[in-house]
């Protein structure tokens, strides 16, 4: 029997997947209305793992990383902005 824990991250590890699919296959397209459509259920997915998250959250089956220090959000920075990537 799987517990509920299990059961959130198995769906929010296929919801995440789901995103990747998606931002892979939009800008694929060149048909307009399937573009419009795989955004729409791009966004629908995007507000099911966020609500997923949420319900993580409080049940503390997820606690997320410490947040980043100013050092290195700036380290982080300047890899992007400096001319030696």
């Amino acid at each position: 029997m799987l517990e509920d824990k299990t059961m959130v991250a198995d769906t929010l590890t296929g919801i995440n997947g789901e995103l990747v699919r998606f931002g892979e296959m939009i800008p694929q397209t060149e048909n307009k209305e399937l573009k419009t459509a795989l955004k729409q259920i791009r966004t629908a997915c995007e507000q099911s793992q966020e609500e997923l998250y949420q319900i993580a959250r409080e049940k503390s089956y997820y606690v997320p990383a410490s947040k980043a220090t100013q050092e290195e959000i700036d380290h982080v920075k300047s890899l992007f902005t400096s001319a030696t990537l």
